[in-house]
C-alpha cells in the first residue's frame, strides 16, 4: 500500500498560525499527516479532527496518541462540523483546515474502487457504511442523469456517448466492476481522443465519486457554516485538487473578503468596514517544484485560506 503523503503540509501549517492554547479542527483526518503537526504545536489546546472513513480514524489515532492525547476523533462528515462541535459545547476554534483530495490509502486499497488503474468492486464510498455506492449510480440512475453528472461534475467532453453505453450494457448484465466500466469508457470515446495525454476513464471516475460521497453539496454547507465557527484572528485554509472545488472555494472567500464598490468617500470606509474576512491569498498557494518532484498527487493542489479579523 502507498504511503500517504500530505499535500502542501508546511504551507498549511504556516497559515494556520497555530497558537498551542488553539483549538484547531482538521475536517479531513485522512492519515493525519496534517493533523500530527497542528498536535505537535499545541500545548493546552485541543484538536478536533473528521473523518467518513473509519480506516481512517483507526490507523490515525495511534500515531497521533504519539503526539498527545489532546484530541478527538470524529466519524462525521465535515459538513455536520457545526452540529458536531456544538454538541461538544464548542462555539469557536482558532482554525480549520481542508485537505478535499481522496488519501493516497483509499486509491491503494483495491477493494475501495476509486481507482481505474486496478479491478475492483465499483464502490467509491468515502464513508463505508453508506448505502449508496458508484455501482449503484451506473446501474439505477437514468441516461439523462448519468450524462449530467458526468458533464457537470467530470467536465468530459463524451458524456453523453458514455451514459448511453453504460445503459446499454446494462440491460444484458450489471456493470460491477472498475474494469467493466474503464472498457465501456474507452469503447464509447473517439480514437483520436484515447491518443490524448491522460487516462480515458479519469473524468468519469471523478464524477462518480462525487456523486456517491455528496462531495459538492457537502462542501458547500462546510463553506456556508465554517466561516462562522472562528473566533477573531481564526484560519481557514482549504486545499483543492480539481476545478469545480476550488471555484466553489475562491467565490466563496471573495465573497466573504471582497469590498464592493471602488469609490472613495464615507460610503465605501463604511462598506470597507462590514467585511470581517480577510484574504490570506490572492493567488492559490502551489505545491513547490520539490515537493512536485516527490509527491506526484499533489500537482494539481491548490491552497486557499481566510482569516477573520482580530478586531
Amino acid at each position: 500500500m502507498g504511503e500517504h503523503v500530505s499535500v502542501l503540509l508546511n504551507e498549511t501549517i504556516s497559515i494556520l498560525s497555530i497558537k498551542p492554547t488553539g483549538i484547531y479542527l482538521d475536517l479531513t483526518l485522512g492519515r493525519g499527516g496534517h493533523s500530527l503537526e497542528v498536535l505537535k504545536r499545541l500545548s493546552t489546546g485541543h484538536l478536533y479532527s473528521f473523518d467518513l472513513d473509519l480506516e481512517a480514524l483507526k490507523e490515525s489515532e495511534p500515531r497521533l496518541k504519539e503526539a498527545g492525547d489532546n484530541f478527538t476523533l470524529i466519524h462525521s462528515n465535515f459538513a455536520n462540523c457545526k452540529e458536531e462541535m456544538e454538541n461538544r459545547g464548542v462555539l469557536g476554534v482558532d482554525g480549520i483546515m481542508m485537505d478535499l483530495g481522496v488519501s493516497s490509502p483509499q486509491f491503494d486499497e483495491g477493494n475501495r474502487g476509486f481507482s481505474y488503474k486496478s479491478d475492483a468492486p465499483l464502490d467509491m464510498r468515502m464513508d463505508e457504511t453508506s448505502s449508496l455506492t458508484a455501482e449503484r449510480i451506473v446501474n439505477s440512475y437514468s441516461e439523462d442523469d448519468l450524462r449530467q453528472i458526468f458533464y457537470s461534475y467530470g467536465e468530459d467532453p463524451d458524456s453523453g456517448r458514455i451514459a448511453h453505453r453504460i445503459v446499454e450494457e446494462r440491460s444484458k448484465k450489471p456493470i460491477v466492476t472498475t474494469e467493466e466500466l474503464v472498457t465501456i469508457i474507452k469503447e464509447s470515446k473517439p480514437k483520436w481522443r484515447l491518443q490524448q495525454k491522460g487516462h480515458p476513464a479519469k473524468q468519469i471516475f471523478q464524477a462518480l465519486r462525487i456523486e456517491t460521497n455528496g462531495e459538492l453539496d457537502n462542501l458547500k454547507k462546510a463553506l456556508d457554516e465554517t466561516p462562522y465557527l472562528l473566533n477573531k484572528g481564526g484560519v481557514l485554509a482549504i486545499i483543492s485538487f480539481q476545478s469545480l472545488e476550488d471555484r466553489l472555494v475562491k467565490d466563496k472567500f471573495l465573497s466573504l473578503t471582497r469590498v464592493e464598490g471602488t469609490r472613495s468617500g464615507p460610503s465605501a470606509i463604511e462598506k470597507s468596514e462590514k467585511v470581517d474576512f480577510i484574504n490570506l491569498t490572492k493567488h492559490p498557494i502551489i505545491p513547490s517544484k520539490e515537493e512536485l518532484n516527490y509527491n506526484h498527487r499533489s500537482h494539481s493542489a491548490k491552497l486557499r485560506a481566510i482569516k477573520l479579523k482580530e478586531e
